[in-house]
């Protein structure tokens, strides 16, 4: 072997050996990087005519087990899932409050703890009914708890809003990622056709797959010219020569109402199409299950303790009246004059002065009458009444007379299909307004005080006596009544997943708060298995992938030994160089 073949595969291996050096040093580097793999400079020998010529770099390179990475990104979908669940499981459990007290010497906060404080409150009412303190009390009591389905209710929507923008937010998102990728595809291509190393552009193409796939579900596979092709659930094409971003726009209000199948909520469209449904996993799967699913069916569970709450308590004011009788009474229903009158019974419609002792009264046989307009004009015909069919569609009777006030006995009446009293059919003595837990409320005359609560009831005797006492503040029977509804047997229809159920008010108060902190702390137990999985799967693959610091220093040393080595040999020869050619001189 001459001289000049020895000092070239010397400066072959020097060089080599240089790369692998500064690409082990790289591994140590980056050993805690996000994403990074271990790098190695693939060695191989150069031989010309048949001889050895020394060492080349034949290119850098990581070695990535595709299993495991596929696993991993699964894995990132389920915890991406996982995660937005358990987040927004515990704030709804929050909104519920807690059924104790931190140090347990208060009572909870829960709606069932708000329920059990009005119970209390009637039962304190029913023994001293005249008592306006013990009266103010129950309407508190009641105004608690209408107060807390409505801020609960609003907080629902509140949280159905910021998962919609979070939708929204995570599309943009999605997109970077969409692009990153698309761009990385075209600068590995264009690198690997200069023959440079591509390894930490897919590492960065890798990472970018994995946090894409952490906010949705999407197949992959690497193309023969080395593009990474991305798609949905369904085959909908994410990146292929190009990145194909998502659409989507926020609901710019939100309300129980607001839904996705009737078009309250946007789809999520790429090129057009609506991919909504082909999401089943990572962030945005979650958000849409949580926005259209969890939070409406706690919703529906409020509205049903909501509306049994109003009917229940409302059928038995309505049997009452306060004293002194308001001037006026308005109802809830919408009728019209020409309204069909379905009904049968008496009715007993009274004017009475603010000591409760009778002005006048009549007694209306209901089934004699076809409209609610018949119906105005015979309560018209008694005596220091005005009553008439409002602007607003709602039956309104008034006392003419200054200082008198109306109240009313429901008799035998029974109006339409559902056989209601009169009062109660009509809602003009509705103790709470409202259709749903949204917009439940004490009534707003009574909350304020200008009318008390309707705990007296219009005598009900076959005749009565002008002048005679006919309203009675020291009766506890709608008192009593009222409590034996709340704590009695109510029969509540399935909602929100909760089965039909029979029992009490506070009872299936607890069940809804039980049912929410039961899918809270699933939605924990969820995350908690996600998050375990998806770091072996990460363990796993660094352990595979990753850079052992150990191991590359060991290696660095290594190489550091040979690279000496080979910068003696060349020195070597060139002092045989040297040598030489001093010899020649010499000849």
């Amino acid at each position: 072997m001459s001289l000049s073949v020895a000092q070239s595969i010397a400066f072959s291996g020097l060089s080599a050996t240089s790369v692998q050096i500064s690409v082990a040093s790289g591994n140590i580097a980056n050993a805690d990087t996000k994403g990074y793999t271990q790098k190695t400079a693939n060695q191989a020998s150069s031989v010309t005519g048949g001889v050895g010529t020394g060492v080349t770099i034949s290119g850098i390179t990581s070695t990535v087990d595709k299993l495991l990475l596929k696993s991993l990104v699964a894995a990132d979908s389920d915890l991406g899932a996982a995660d937005t669940a358990n987040g927004y499981l515990t704030e709804l459990a929050q909104l519920y409050g807690s059924t104790a007290s931190a140090d347990s010497s208060t009572t909870g906060t829960s709606l069932a703890n708000a329920v059990a404080a009005l119970e209390s409150a009637l039962s304190s009412l029913a023994s001293t009914p005249s008592s306006a303190s013990l009266q103010s009390n129950a309407i508190s009591a009641l105004d608690a708890v209408t107060t807390q389905l409505q801020q609960t209710s609003d907080g629902i929507q509140k949280l159905r809003a910021n998962a919609d923008q979070d939708i929204a937010s995570s599309v943009g998102d999605i997109n970077s990622d969409l692009q990153q990728i698309s761009d990385l595809n075209a600068q590995i291509k264009q690198e690997a056709a200069a023959g440079q190393s591509t390894a930490d552009l897919e590492d960065q193409r890798n990472s970018a797959l994995q946090d894409l796939a952490s906010m949705m579900n999407v197949g992959y596979f690497t193309a023969s010219n080395g593009d990474l092709q991305v798609y949905t659930g369904s085959g909908q094409a994410l990146v292929d020569s190009t990145a194909h971003p998502l659409s989507y726009t926020a609901a710019a209000n939100v309300t129980a109402s607001t839904t996705y199948s009737a078009g309250g909520f946007s789809g999520i469209t790429v090129n057009g199409v609506d991919i909504t449904s082909q999401i089943t996993s990572g962030k945005v799967s979650a958000l849409i299950t949580l926005r259209d699913q969890t939070l409406p069916a706690a919703q529906s569970q409020l509205d049903e303790l909501a509306r049994q709450l109003a009917s229940s308590v409302n059928a038995v004011s309505n049997q009452g009246t306060s004293v002194p009788a308001p001037a006026s009474l308005t109802g809830t229903a919408s009728v019209s004059s020409a309204t069909p009158l379905s009904a049968t019974g008496t009715v007993r419609i009274a004017v009475a002065d603010k000591s409760g002792n009778l002005v006048s009264y009549g007694d209306i046989d209901l089934s004699s009458y076809a409209t609610v307009g018949d119906l105005v004009t015979a309560i018209n015909g008694i005596s220091g009444l005005s009553a008439s069919i409002d602007a607003n569609g709602h039956l309104s009777i008034s006392a003419t007379g200054s200082g008198n006030g109306v109240a009313i006995n429901q008799m035998t009446s029974a109006v339409g299909s559902a056989g209601e009293g009169f009062s109660d059919y009509f809602g003009l003595n509705d103790l709470v307004t409202g259709t749903g837990a949204s917009d439940i409320a004490v009534r707003s005359d009574i909350l304020s005080g200008t009318t008390g609560l309707p705990t007296a009831t219009l005598d009900a005797s076959s005749t009565l006596t002008t002048g005679s006492q006919v309203l009675s503040p020291g009766s506890s029977t709608v008192v009593n009544t009222l409590l034996s509804t709340l704590t009695g047997s109510t029969s509540f229809a399935m909602a929100g997943g909760l089965g039909a159920t029979t029992g009490s008010f506070t009872d299936y108060a607890a069940a809804i708060v039980a049912n929410v902190a039961g899918k809270a702390t699933q939605a924990s137990a969820t995350y908690t298995a996600k998050q375990t999985a998806q770091s072996t799967y990460a363990n796993s693959l660094s352990s595979q992938s990753g850079v052992n610091i150990d191991e590359e220093t060991a290696n660095l040393s290594t190489l550091q030994n040979k690279y000496a080595a080979a910068s003696q040999l060349i020195q070597v020869i060139n002092t045989m160089f040297s040598s030489l050619m001093t010899a020649m001189q010499a000849s």
